[in-house]
């Protein structure tokens, strides 16, 4: 234990440090923001990270002994959630902090999802007012498992590898609107890209699913809408 006040406020310190710590790999951020999507077993976290499930089973306990996840067992395989809302909300802080303060997140950006030119965005507030006329086609391009753990209502799961195959049965005299994880997924860049060589009119979702439960908009889950 401190002997010393200035001890005291050093261990305290370093107690908040250790929140930063858990953060401080990219590979561990990634995992948080996929797991803001839903809950996760360890060979699906190990998959969507490209790691081997020795060094994603590594990262995922170091977030879990800072407290930022929660888990369960179920016969011998763990899945792992966010802890609470607080981790979502401290991880798009993050995220939007590094967004305004480091200089070549824009260049790290359009590296992964390519040039974002002609690729249009629709707000929330317009998305709500556009779902009560029913006048548009929504689609939910994330894997199946995030489209079942919570969706926007209304919404049509269309996951990645399906988008080719789909694009002529979606309806041709509505605007369509995507969404996927969130600004910096390529799931729905890549949607807007295939419907618009396909002649079809179609915006992303500025928000993911996260953002819009957070800010009040309705979600679809298994349990109940909220």
């Amino acid at each position: 234990m401190p002997t010393t006040r200035r001890e005291a406020k050093d261990a305290l310190f370093d107690g908040f440090g250790r929140i930063a710590a858990a953060l401080g790999s990219g590979r561990r951020a990634e995992i948080v923001e996929i797991l803001s999507q839903g809950e996760r077993g360890v060979e699906q976290i190990a998959d969507e990270i490209d790691q081997s499930v020795a060094n994603t089973s590594h990262h995922l306990r170091t977030l879990a002994r800072a407290g930022l996840l929660a888990s369960r067992r179920e016969g011998t395989r763990v899945h792992y959630r966010l802890a609470s809302a607080k981790v979502l909300e401290a991880w798009l802080a993050i995220r939007d902090l590094a967004a305004e303060q480091l200089d070549d997140l824009e260049a790290l950006a359009r590296a992964y999802l390519g040039d974002r030119t002609g690729i249009e965005e629709i707000d929330r507030d317009e998305l709500l007012a556009r779902l009560q006329t029913g006048d548009l086609t929504l689609i939910d391009v994330r894997p199946p498992g995030e489209y079942a753990a919570g969706h926007l209502p209304g919404a049509i799961s269309v996951p990645p590898e399906d988008i080719d195959s789909v694009i002529d049965e979606l309806p041709d005299d509505r605007e369509i609107v995507a969404y996927c994880r969130g600004p910096y997924c390529a799931y729905a860049d890549d949607a807007i890209r295939k419907l618009a060589a396909h002649g079809r009119r179609a915006r992303r979702l500025r928000q993911g699913v996260p953002e819009w439960g957070r800010d009040g908009g309705p979600v679809v889950t298994p349990d109940h809408d909220r």
